[in-house]
């Protein structure tokens, strides 16, 4: 199969597992659910399909380009070193986990980046719809520096295929509204991103959403310095002060997040 024909189904790997942690959510939900629910996820879900037509209409194409290029030419980093097939594609595979931390935490610490990504925290109500809620605008950048990283490190297109199918996967569910045992959290938390680890990152104080910028292995955090945990999960309030207003959470207003101030 393909990276387009797989590109193409990612979108319904998508729908079942919000579906699946809609209903998970519905009867076992970690924080009480607002009232505004539908409209909350329906919003969120809007900008998911805008952002999913400009991925395919303007990096789908070149993305496979620039991979194929990479792997046809032995270009980039990963083949500079005499590995092997299964060697190179763990060492891709990690390089590229390790770009989405640096990538989100320099979101956090430019002003002009942070401008796009704060749309994403401003959601007040974390639920599994706030894991696509993504300004285009950041879309756009973002996937358009990948293609440098794709470029410059040498990253397989069978990687690309596993790496966006399993953080695609794991960020749906780490954002998710659902009750985990502490146990099965913290189990989790050792090798990957786990809900209660990234609850802390959508937290309103300022130190605390400047951490745990893991998107799939936790490592990073862990050698970073940017892992945090706290004491009560319960007591986390999600969003960003001055945007909990009516016309700043309407789709309108989520376009317009950069250009306030």
């Amino acid at each position: 199969m393909s990276y387009l024909q797989v590109e193409k189904w990612q979108p319904f790997i998508a729908i079942f597992l919000i579906t699946f942690f809609l209903i998970w959510e519905s009867f076992v939900p970690f924080l009480k659910q607002p009232k505004e629910r539908i409209t909350h996820g329906a919003k969120n879900i809007i900008l998911a399909i805008i952002n999913a037509i400009i991925i395919g209409v303007l990096f789908s194409g070149i993305t496979l380009i620039v991979a194929n290029y990479t792997e046809e030419n032995n270009f980039g980093f990963v083949h500079l070193f005499n590995l092997s097939e299964l060697q190179y594609s763990i060492l891709a595979f990690i390089i590229m986990d390790m770009w989405n931390y640096t990538w989100h935490r320099i979101n956090h610490g430019t002003s002009f980046l942070w401008r796009f990504h704060k749309m994403h925290h401003s959601d007040p109500n974390m639920n599994v719809t706030t894991s696509v809620r993504l300004h285009f605008g950041e879309i756009i950048i973002s996937s358009a520096l990948r293609l440098v990283v794709i470029f410059l490190v040498g990253i397989p297109i069978w990687v690309l295929i596993f790496y966006d199918t399993t953080l695609l996967i794991c960020t749906i569910f780490h954002h998710s509204n659902i009750q985990l045992p502490g146990k099965v959290d913290k189990l989790i938390r050792t090798l990957i991103v786990s809900p209660n680890m990234h609850k802390v990152h959508h937290s309103r104080i300022k130190i605390e959403t400047d951490s745990n910028y893991s998107s799939f292995l936790t490592i990073w955090d862990r050698i970073f310095g940017s892992f945090m945990l706290i004491d009560d999960y319960s007591k986390i309030e999600f969003g960003l002060d001055n945007y909990d207003g009516e016309e700043k959470q309407s789709l309108i207003g989520l376009i317009k997040t950069p250009l306030s101030k």
